[in-house]
């Protein structure tokens, strides 16, 4: 099967299409299109990010006592006008980077919790999976963030999540925390996921259902305390 193909596939016949990969598992072709991807994604949403921290940075009398005020003023003239050299780093290496290494940690860990309910498949299974399942949040799902970050000119206030029905949160609230993790490109990738855990692990759909649920309920929970955590420690 091609990579066209695949990418077709994983959006209009997904349980034929991981049926195929799981005689055939592929990935390299899958992992080049999703980083590239990511590295447009990147590269021409980071100045805006960069925008976002800045403005968050002039109105917070806390951080400036903590920081000192020369260094203060030093990152947030960084922000506010980014060398190339700079964005180029944050889009082309430590963003590509980073989003490797959480494919790979989610990968193992969804077959951590396979391993619950089945004896069936591997790491290179899941791991073929997870990233074609990816093409409906990284290249679709970042693709629909892109144009709503270019039309806004902020990524601090662009979401697909449930969140964007309420627009009145703070970026910072816990209550905007919780739903920014309802994403309806994260929730659409992992149920098309299922049915490539199920085959990998030789289980039925509903079991599939458990365990790829099961870890966004885990990722959900850390990214909740991670940005409860950053909020205390940016206060």
């Amino acid at each position: 099967m091609s990579l066209l193909s695949r990418i077709q596939g994983v959006f209009i016949n997904p349980n034929e299409t991981f049926k195929a990969l799981n005689q055939r598992p592929k990935w390299i072709d899958a992992l080049i299109i999703i980083l590239v991807a990511f590295l447009i994604y990147g590269y021409l949403t980071t100045p805006y990010s960069l925008k976002d921290q800045a403005n968050f940075m002039k109105d917070n009398l806390k951080l400036q006592e903590r920081m000192g005020e020369e260094r203060f003023n030093k990152t947030l003239a960084d922000l506010e006008n980014p060398s190339s050299s700079s964005i180029i780093l944050r889009s082309f290496l430590l963003g590509p980077i980073t989003l490797l290494v959480g494919l790979l940690l989610s990968s193992l860990i969804i077959l951590i919790i396979g391993r619950f309910v089945s004896t069936e498949g591997n790491f290179k299974l899941i791991w073929s999976h997870y990233l074609h399942a990816n093409f409906i949040d990284k290249i679709l799902g970042n693709g629909v963030r892109l144009f709503l970050i270019l039309t806004k000119k902020s990524v601090v206030q662009t979401t697909t999540s449930l969140a964007a029905f309420f627009p009145q949160l703070e970026v910072t609230s816990t209550s905007y925390i919780i739903l920014s993790q309802f994403d309806f490109f994260q929730l659409w990738m992992f149920g098309i996921l299922s049915y490539g855990l199920a085959s990998a692990f030789k289980i039925d759909f509903k079991k599939a259902l458990f365990v790829s649920y099961g870890f966004w309920v885990i990722k959900s929970i850390l990214y909740i305390l991670l940005g409860i955590l950053g909020r205390q420690f940016a206060s």
